[in-house]
């Protein structure tokens, strides 16, 4: 099925003519409903959701939930009373399936039981409109048994929420033989703009993700003959935020490894059997995430190279089985299943002989699991923080980091560069298009990485900051075009990479900020440098925006000649990057050298525009450095300039405190540090 399809790795890109949905019904308002109603209302606005059970009470303590969250929301900031308010409209609870009818969308999220599931849907099929969508929630029930009964199967299939609905970024998108292509594409599309990750899946028991957690749930229980519950939670707490007797306490996981695990075993074989004990135990013992129990090292190694195995196992099979891609398995593991790095880092991280080893171990202690069919070094070919489209003769790169809305580190770098180079002499291609996944962010700048480690070490600050420009280095050199399409916010090194672009447009609502002075640091990778030598008129904005960490808005930056084209919406940007890309194609100038005269840099108070008080010295860094590399006779001439300075401030009490803050979430006090 895989090979079948056609539609973008950008679930934006691939968006459909039914747009969001204006009327949706959650049926079951037990677990998992009401959260999944709560997301749907907080995520699209003005939208009517009906609330489905078959008991009142259910429907009150439901409807009391997302009163709750909400208020809880507003509490934290996150959410304005005006939109509270717009969550608690139009929730409708109801006892009555008829009030359903003319629903966009019916989202099942009864309990997991095939019969009772098929009747639900039978009884929705009778009821809604013959376009509405219809899916289930379930983590283990495969569509083609729960649709099979449909007499329009194509508008149905699954959507896996992990809990908390609310809050868990990922969903599970399952393909299977009877669905209209198209519905995954809407369906992914839909979740990536209301701020998931869709995850799409082949539809096996248990899916993808499901593969791995309950597994590495039920191959835990299997090792209590040898550790305790506490003691393998401690383990594994190397490798997973919290571990699976602590994740199985809070889910009231047992009965769910009962079912899942059954229904594997009957389908693909015995070894898939849960482990006995799960059917004689309410609630493990064991330890919060954060805390350990001493462990002898003879039972840690056994734990550890069991729970591995099972891990190496359950993922070699979903790609060996192509039930997902590499990449979503990886994503999915970080962000619904909370593991610290996905295991094919784990994998990579370990290396081959280690790997194999392990994978030993487990056919002789577990005869019947799956094992690796290639060598472990073969599932690392694949990008884990790009996708990258294709739309008539340009190359879209999209970065994806959603828990970091996007940030750069060093295997973004690394990957766009790849890209670019595979591609940049092929004469097919006429150029690239660099946006950020989802509705909000293009990049939210960088990620600390190896920075604290330089600090108060002027020259290996500045050699690390030349480090991190070897793309931008390489765009400037770049004859074929290179378009940054601003989806939202780009702070800091996003800022800094769209600005190395050849042209940038940007949706109406995005921002750009530079917040490096609030960190007591300054932009190192030519901030202080391109936009004086681009746009050397707007002179005196950039230096607020530098200065003062001001906020330049999508519009202003348009007026300023920044941006080049607004667009109303993300389908629109990426079809107006595109048209620039094919405009630009053999117009590319990247001659940037020569002095620029500039407006002086104003005298005023360390203030930020936010109000906060920031550093005199660490300003004195930036305003030197700005007229020094204004002045430079080159372009790389001017780099160096930025790159000592940001040696420079990295030597500072100012950088030391703002570094310090921003890891331990504290307002830096530079008042203390000059």
């Amino acid at each position: 099925m895989r090979d079948a399809k056609k539609s973008h790795a950008n679930p934006l890109l691939n968006r459909s003519e039914r747009g969001l949905p204006k009327a949706v019904a959650v049926i079951g308002a037990g677990t998992i409903g009401p959260d999944i109603a709560y997301y749907l209302k907080s995520a699209i606005p003005g939208l009517t959701l009906h609330l489905v059970d078959v008991a009142q009470p259910a429907l009150d303590a439901a409807v009391k939930r997302c009163r709750d969250y909400a208020a809880k929301a507003v509490r934290k900031r996150r959410m304005s009373q005006a939109q509270a308010d717009d969550v608690l409209a139009n929730l409708h609870p109801t006892l009555d399936y008829d009030s359903i009818a003319d629903v966009d969308w019916v989202l099942e999220a009864a309990t997991e039981d095939i019969d009772l599931k098929r009747r639900i849907f039978a009884r929705v099929e009778a009821i809604v409109r013959p376009d509405a969508l219809i899916t289930s929630n379930t983590s283990s029930l495969p569509a083609a048994q729960i649709f099979s009964a449909l007499s329009v199967m194509g508008r149905a299939t699954v959507t896996h929420f992990f809990a908390p609905a609310w809050r868990n970024p990922v969903v599970e998108v399952i393909r299977w033989p009877g669905i209209e292509p198209s519905l995954v594409d809407h369906l992914s599309w839909l979740f990536c703009m209301t701020g998931k990750v869709p995850l799409v899946t082949d539809d096996v028991p248990c899916f993808m993700l499901d593969r791995v957690f309950d597994n590495w749930c039920n191959e835990a229980a299997h090792l209590l003959d040898r550790a305790t519950a506490a003691e393998i939670d401690s383990t594994v707490s190397e490798y997973v935020q919290a571990g699976p007797f602590f994740v199985l306490n809070l889910a009231h996981g047992n009965p769910i490894i009962i079912e899942t695990n059954t229904l594997q075993a009957e389908m693909e074989g015995e070894h898939y059997r849960p482990a006995p004990i799960f059917r004689s135990v309410d609630n493990w013992i064991t330890v919060p995430p954060g805390k350990t129990v001493a462990v002898p090292e003879d039972v840690a190694g056994r734990v550890r190279d069991r729970m591995l195995g099972i891990l190496f196992s359950q993922t070699a099979d979903i790609l060996d089985r192509d039930i997902g891609t590499a990449a979503d398995l990886e994503a999915g593991c970080r962000l619904a299943l909370g593991f610290k790095s996905g295991p094919l880092d784990i994998m990579r991280d370990l290396g081959e002989a280690e790997v194999e080893r392990i994978m030993g171990r487990l056919a002789a202690e577990r005869p019947g699991l799956p094992l690796p069919r290639r060598k472990p070094a073969a599932y690392q070919d694949f990008r884990r923080t790009l996708l990258v489209d294709q739309i008539g003769a340009v190359r879209v790169i999209t970065l994806r980091r959603p828990e970091a809305l996007n940030a750069m580190h060093d295997g973004v770098t690394d990957e766009i560069l790849e890209v670019i180079r595979r591609a940049e002499d092929d004469p097919a291609v006429a150029g690239f298009v660099i946006t950020g996944y989802g509705p909000r962010a293009f990049s939210a700048g960088a990620d600390i990485g190896r920075f604290p480690r330089v600090l108060g070490d002027a020259a290996a600050a500045a050699r690390y900051a030349r480090d991190c420009s070897r793309l931008l280095v390489h765009l400037d050199r770049m004859r074929k075009p290179v378009v940054a399409a601003l989806n939202g916010m780009a702070l800091g090194g996003g800022v800094e990479l769209a600005l190395r672009c050849h042209e940038i447009v940007a949706v109406r609502d995005a921002w750009l900020q530079l917040p490096e002075i609030t960190l007591g640091i300054v932009p190192g990778i030519g901030a202080m440098v391109i936009p004086y030598r681009r746009w050397p008129a707007a002179a005196p904005v950039f230096h607020d925006v530098l200065r003062r960490a001001e906020k330049m808005s999508a519009a202003k930056a348009a007026e300023l000649g920044v941006i080049s084209s607004l667009a109303d919406d993300y389908a629109g940007l990426i079809g107006l990057a595109v048209a620039r890309v094919e405009a630009l194609s053999g117009k590319v100038q990247n001659a940037l050298d020569g002095p620029v005269p500039i407006a002086a840099w104003p005298s005023a108070d360390p203030l930020a525009a936010s109000g906060q008080r920031l550093s005199r010295e660490v300003l004195g860094i930036l305003a030197a450095a700005v007229r020094d590399a204004a002045a430079a006779p080159t372009l790389e001439a001017a780099l160096e300039v930025g790159y000592d300075a940001f040696g420079a401030s990295a030597c500072t009490a100012a950088a030391r405190e703002g570094i310090d803050a921003f890891q331990q979430k504290r307002p830096p006090d530079f008042e203390r540090t000059g």
